[in-house]
């Protein structure tokens, strides 16, 4: 079963990265263009950063370029957003304030900025190229 798993390894991890990078970038569409049911938001506020980064990181995350620095500074987004949006708006649990999603983010970007982007991606496509 761990042999199998392994082999498995490298689609789950690719699988995840460009599932989580859509999503993400899905909120970002929402904040700036008003795509997938959003509302557009100025963009020289602070929703409208947020929408930048999401948008475009989203976006950098699902072809798996510069993966681990742009996941860590989205985390720091995440973290940002769940301090300043939610806790600052409805208390400190998540369960309170609606900050689950925020959260998970947070630190599904965390763990990605370690584990990186996979071979699957550009980032690991430069790798290949760099080693030969």
């Amino acid at each position: 079963m761990n042999a199998l798993l392994e082999k498995l390894r490298p689609v789950a991890q690719n699988t995840w990265r460009i599932v989580v990078g859509f999503t993400f970038f899905t909120h970002g569409g929402q904040k700036l263009f008003s795509w997938f049911g959003g509302t557009a938001v100025d963009y020289f506020s602070l929703r409208g950063v947020a929408g930048g980064l999401e948008c475009f990181g989203g976006i950098a995350i699902v072809l798996g370029l510069r993966t681990q620095y742009v996941a860590f500074v989205l985390s720091g987004q995440m973290a940002v957003a769940y301090w300043y949006q939610h806790v600052g708006g409805g208390g400190l649990w998540h369960w309170e304030n609606g900050g689950e999603l925020a959260a998970v983010y947070c630190m599904t970007f965390l763990v990605m900025s370690v584990v990186g982007g996979g071979d699957f991606s550009l980032d690991g496509v430069m790798k290949k190229r760099s080693d030969t």
